[in-house]
Protein backbone atom coordinates (compact mmCIF):
# COMPACT_ATOMS: atom_id res chain seq x y z
CA UNK A 1 0.00 0.00 0.00
CA UNK A 2 1.43 3.40 -0.94
CA UNK A 3 2.39 6.03 1.57
CA UNK A 4 -0.14 8.54 0.23
CA UNK A 5 -2.91 5.97 0.66
CA UNK A 6 -1.79 5.30 4.24
CA UNK A 7 -1.72 9.03 5.03
CA UNK A 8 -5.35 9.25 3.92
CA UNK A 9 -6.19 6.43 6.38
CA UNK A 10 -4.83 8.24 9.45
CA UNK A 11 -7.41 8.42 12.26
CA UNK A 12 -9.65 5.89 10.44
CA UNK A 13 -10.84 2.77 12.21
CA UNK A 14 -8.95 -0.20 10.72
CA UNK A 15 -9.25 -3.98 10.70
CA UNK A 16 -5.75 -5.55 10.70
CA UNK A 17 -5.20 -9.31 10.32
CA UNK A 18 -1.88 -10.87 11.35
CA UNK A 19 -0.06 -14.06 10.29
CA UNK A 20 -1.24 -15.99 13.34
CA UNK A 21 -4.91 -15.31 12.53
CA UNK A 22 -5.58 -12.62 15.10
CA UNK A 23 -7.57 -9.55 14.10
CA UNK A 24 -6.91 -6.11 15.58
CA UNK A 25 -9.48 -3.33 15.31
CA UNK A 26 -8.41 0.19 16.25
CA UNK A 27 -7.88 3.77 15.17
CA UNK A 28 -4.71 4.34 13.11
CA UNK A 29 -2.48 6.92 14.79
CA UNK A 30 0.83 6.41 12.95
CA UNK A 31 2.75 4.21 10.51
CA UNK A 32 6.23 4.00 9.00
CA UNK A 33 8.02 2.65 5.94
CA UNK A 34 8.16 -0.89 7.36
CA UNK A 35 4.36 -0.82 7.71
CA UNK A 36 4.58 -0.81 11.51
CA UNK A 37 1.25 0.52 12.77
CA UNK A 38 0.20 2.33 15.94
CA UNK A 39 -3.45 1.71 16.84
CA UNK A 40 -5.36 3.35 19.67
CA UNK A 41 -8.37 1.89 21.50
CA UNK A 42 -7.44 -1.46 20.00
CA UNK A 43 -9.49 -4.65 20.31
CA UNK A 44 -8.01 -8.10 19.65
CA UNK A 45 -10.15 -10.93 18.26
CA UNK A 46 -8.83 -14.52 18.36
CA UNK A 47 -10.51 -17.61 16.88
CA UNK A 48 -10.01 -20.54 19.24
CA UNK A 49 -10.82 -24.21 18.58
CA UNK A 50 -11.57 -26.62 21.41
CA UNK A 51 -9.07 -29.50 21.20
CA UNK A 52 -11.07 -32.02 23.24
CA UNK A 53 -14.44 -31.21 21.64
CA UNK A 54 -15.31 -33.68 18.82
CA UNK A 55 -17.47 -31.15 16.97
CA UNK A 56 -14.44 -28.80 16.55
CA UNK A 57 -16.47 -25.80 17.64
CA UNK A 58 -14.74 -22.47 17.08
CA UNK A 59 -15.40 -19.52 19.32
CA UNK A 60 -14.09 -15.97 19.23
CA UNK A 61 -12.25 -14.43 22.16
CA UNK A 62 -12.24 -10.65 22.39
CA UNK A 63 -10.05 -8.48 24.61
CA UNK A 64 -9.37 -4.76 24.94
CA UNK A 65 -5.68 -3.86 24.48
CA UNK A 66 -5.67 -0.05 24.28
CA UNK A 67 -2.61 1.46 22.57
CA UNK A 68 -0.83 -1.11 20.37
CA UNK A 69 2.22 -1.11 18.09
CA UNK A 70 1.95 -3.79 15.39
CA UNK A 71 5.11 -4.90 13.60
CA UNK A 72 4.68 -4.66 9.82
CA UNK A 73 6.37 -8.02 9.28
CA UNK A 74 3.37 -9.84 10.78
CA UNK A 75 0.56 -7.89 9.04
CA UNK A 76 -1.30 -9.90 6.39
CA UNK A 77 -4.26 -7.68 5.51
CA UNK A 78 -5.58 -4.25 6.32
CA UNK A 79 -9.09 -2.95 5.71
CA UNK A 80 -10.98 0.20 6.63
CA UNK A 81 -13.74 -0.41 9.13
CA UNK A 82 -14.99 3.16 9.53
CA UNK A 83 -14.28 6.85 8.99
CA UNK A 84 -12.39 9.02 11.46
CA UNK A 85 -14.46 10.52 14.29
CA UNK A 86 -16.12 13.80 13.38
CA UNK A 87 -15.69 15.37 16.81
CA UNK A 88 -12.39 17.35 16.74
CA UNK A 89 -11.75 16.61 20.42
CA UNK A 90 -11.70 12.87 19.66
CA UNK A 91 -9.29 13.16 16.72
CA UNK A 92 -6.26 12.84 18.99
CA UNK A 93 -7.35 9.32 19.89
CA UNK A 94 -5.99 9.46 23.44
CA UNK A 95 -7.37 11.42 26.36
CA UNK A 96 -5.16 13.48 28.64
CA UNK A 97 -4.64 12.02 32.07
CA UNK A 98 -4.61 13.84 35.40
CA UNK A 99 -1.47 15.51 36.62
CA UNK A 100 1.13 18.00 35.51
CA UNK A 101 3.66 17.35 32.75
CA UNK A 102 7.10 17.73 34.34
CA UNK A 103 10.17 15.52 34.61
CA UNK A 104 10.24 12.96 37.37
CA UNK A 105 12.42 13.91 40.32
CA UNK A 106 15.15 11.45 41.24
CA UNK A 107 16.09 12.94 44.61
CA UNK A 108 18.94 15.12 43.32
CA UNK A 109 18.46 18.88 43.27
CA UNK A 110 19.13 20.39 39.86
CA UNK A 111 21.35 23.24 41.12
CA UNK A 112 24.49 21.31 42.11
CA UNK A 113 26.42 18.16 41.28
CA UNK A 114 26.72 15.34 43.81
CA UNK A 115 29.74 15.49 46.12
CA UNK A 116 31.68 12.66 44.48
CA UNK A 117 31.16 14.09 40.98
CA UNK A 118 32.22 17.66 41.73
CA UNK A 119 35.51 18.80 40.22
CA UNK A 120 38.69 19.60 42.17
CA UNK A 121 38.70 22.70 44.35
CA UNK A 122 41.61 25.16 44.06
CA UNK A 123 43.90 25.42 47.06
CA UNK A 124 42.91 22.07 48.56
CA UNK A 125 45.10 19.00 48.12
CA UNK A 126 48.20 18.58 45.98
CA UNK A 127 49.11 20.68 43.00
CA UNK A 128 48.69 19.26 39.52
CA UNK A 129 51.63 17.32 38.05
CA UNK A 130 53.65 19.13 35.39
CA UNK A 131 52.61 18.47 31.79
CA UNK A 132 54.67 15.86 29.90
CA UNK A 133 57.61 17.09 27.83
CA UNK A 134 56.89 17.46 24.15
CA UNK A 135 58.84 15.86 21.30
CA UNK A 136 62.06 17.52 20.14
CA UNK A 137 62.74 19.38 23.39
CA UNK A 138 64.78 18.69 26.50
CA UNK A 139 67.56 16.22 27.24
CA UNK A 140 67.79 12.77 25.67
CA UNK A 141 66.45 9.84 27.70
CA UNK A 142 68.81 8.13 30.17
CA UNK A 143 71.21 5.66 28.55
CA UNK A 144 70.92 7.29 25.16
CA UNK A 145 74.16 8.64 23.71
CA UNK A 146 73.72 11.46 21.18
CA UNK A 147 75.49 11.00 17.83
Amino acid sequence: MGTTKMVSLLNHSLNVTTKDGRTFVGQLLAFDGHMNLVLSDCLEYRHIRKQNNPSNSVYEEKRMLGLVILRGEFIVSLSVQGPPPMDPSMRGGLLNGPGVARPAGRGIPLGQAPVGLAGPIRGIGFSAPPPPAGFGRGAPPPGFRPV
